[in-house]
């Protein structure tokens, strides 16, 4: 699949530059010894990047930033990443190479593995919000991304799935996870943007609604709608949303796989 590069977008860097810096070439990545401070490493590179984007978003995320916050100059931080593509797929390695990874056990079943890669993806996603602003097209084949995947279709051992659906589960799985995520976060920001939880916006604009809005001539938005915001206690409950959307996946997977 082709992408369109950009500068949100993974694999839109120098793919050669990029790989040897994924994997630490030690006879092709910028050395300390080129720059004038002595004790920066593309590690410490990574790792002030992660924190600039965390806090900030992509949009935080610029090589004069990242520069600043380590308190070199811009032109010093180029002799060790040589543009904001590469390290971006830099960040993304790193923060999947750094995800907890616990052995599955012989005898657990396929739902409570998924389960646990479905999991840990939304926790990286709620942890690192500007993942769901990165565009994934072309991952970096580095460290993290190669362990990330490997582990990950181990989850789904035993359902009965050739190797490529086992490839398109994996992809329906996150995708599902990244999906929501994006609800939550964006959930979270409004809420965060307005001062107002979802249970004090419905309290103060429910008065006008009832003005406005035509129960009988929406009848099952109206029931539906009270029943969703009752139950929620506003308009939108995030957890009961992973949690059902993710249970609708297992059963299709399940109606996929052989006994």
């Amino acid at each position: 699949m082709a992408t369109t590069g950009g500068k949100n977008s993974s694999g839109a860097g120098d793919p050669a530059r990029t790989l040897e810096l994924l994997w630490r070439d030690s006879a092709a990545a910028p050395a300390a010894r080129r720059g004038p401070r002595q004790g920066l490493t593309v590690d410490a590179v990574v790792d002030a990047a992660l924190a600039l984007a965390d806090g900030g978003g992509l949009d935080a995320l610029t090589m004069r930033a990242v520069a600043q916050r380590l308190g070199v100059t811009p032109m010093t931080l180029y002799t060790y990443v040589p543009g904001k593509s590469e390290l971006l797929d830099l960040m993304l390695d790193a923060v999947f190479l750094r995800m907890d990874r616990p052995p599955f056990g012989p005898e657990q079943p396929w739902r409570d593995r998924v389960t646990s890669v479905a999991d840990a993806n939304r926790a990286l996603h709620l942890r690192h919000p500007w993942l769901v602003d990165l565009r994934i097209v072309r991952a970096p084949l580095g460290p993290g991304v190669m362990a990330k995947y490997e582990y990950e279709l181990a989850a789904f051992e035993g359902l009965g799935l050739d190797d490529v659906a086992r490839d398109s589960a994996l992809t329906f799985v996150l995708g599902s996870v990244q999906a929501g995520a994006r609800a939550e976060l964006d959930a979270r920001a409004v809420e965060r943007e307005s001062a107002m939880s979802d249970g004090e916006w419905w309290a103060a604009h429910e008065p006008l609604l009832a003005r406005v809005f035509d129960g009988a001539r929406f009848p099952l938005a109206s029931r539906v709608g009270e029943a969703a915001a009752v139950a929620y206690d506003g308009l939108y409950d995030a957890e009961h949303a992973y949690a059902f959307a993710l249970a609708r996946v297992l059963d299709g997977l399940a109606a996929l796989g052989t006994p």
